[in-house]
């Protein structure tokens, strides 16, 4: 059993949890991602690691209620526990095996949108604490909706927030903000971006024109992360790739989004339906 030791709420259906879990996060790196499931009986679900403490032997993971399942797990309070909690999973990001001196002389220009600010945080935090230089973009719908803001500001050198509906930061979109930041002079050497898959099509789209490298994460596609569902097949430069054994980060200008987006939306209709069903059964308090 993995016990919770914290839990918050970072916006509406949002969730941080810590948990005790020792061996994972003194073997955790940049990139990887893990699988809870919540008892024995219940679904195993990818979730990205949000940040890691080898010397307090705690990871944490951001969960979004989707569907019943992350509902369920949303509903434990600090002091429960999860049945499972397997990781760390996934090839840690590449600049990983960069040294000290190389990340000094690079500059790296993160993008991340709604959620995924919980995978840039630990990556982000990796690079600036190695002498990097690193910018981040976060985009949100609103205000209120953005997550990991306060945490994000001290392991970069410049945050831009972005909102959809202006309530706070630049108007607009992540890419809209990185075509600002380039005009107005900034170099990248590198750009990450995470986030919803309509958004790091966007952002692959934009940053090519810019001819800035970038890597994209597709862990949202992620179901048994074992490579054995085939769920998170994907096209990668003309090859099927699975993002679980193989990623969660790619290449961005080799990835057929498309393709991606199609798989995506594969079980949309059986989670709403599970989800609702879960809500009118179990007089849930989660949304």
């Amino acid at each position: 059993m993995f016990k919770i030791l914290d839990k918050k709420l970072l916006a509406p259906s949002i969730y941080m949890m810590e948990v005790e879990a020792p061996r994972l996060a003194s073997a955790a790196k940049p990139g990887q991602f893990l699988v809870v499931r919540d008892d024995e009986k219940g679904e195993r679900v990818p979730l990205t690691i949000s940040d890691f403490d080898a010397s307090k032997g705690s990871v944490e993971m951001v969960i979004q209620t989707i569907g019943a399942s992350t509902m369920k797990m949303c509903e434990k309070e600090p002091g429960d526990a999860f049945a499972d909690v397997l990781g760390p999973l996934g090839c840690p990001s590449e600049f990983t095996a960069m040294s000290d001196e190389q990340l000094k002389s690079t500059r790296f220009l993160f993008i991340a949108g709604g959620v995924g600010a919980a995978p840039v945080y630990p990556q982000a935090k990796y690079l600036f604490q190695r002498g990097a230089r690193v910018d981040v973009i976060m985009g949100a719908k609103s205000a209120g909706m953005l997550i990991y803001e306060e945490k994000m500001s001290k392991v970069c050198d410049n945050l831009f927030i972005c909102t959809d509906d202006g309530s706070k930061g630049f108007h607009g979109l992540v890419t809209a903000k990185a075509k600002e930041l380039v005009a107005e002079g900034r170099v990248y050497d590198q750009a990450v971006a995470i986030g919803p898959m309509i958004m790091m099509k966007f952002a692959a789209l934009t940053l090519k024109e810019l001819a800035i490298p970038l890597t994209v994460s597709l862990n949202t596609l992620m179901v048994d992360a074992t490579g054995m569902c085939g769920a998170c097949r994907v096209t990668v430069g003309g090859r099927t790739r699975f993002a679980c054994v193989e990623g969660p980060e790619f290449n961005a200008y080799e990835v057929d989004f498309d393709e991606a987006m199609r798989r995506q939306t594969m079980y949309r209709d059986i989670e709403g339906h599970d989800r609702e069903d879960y809500i009118e059964h179990h007089k849930c308090n989660i949304r």
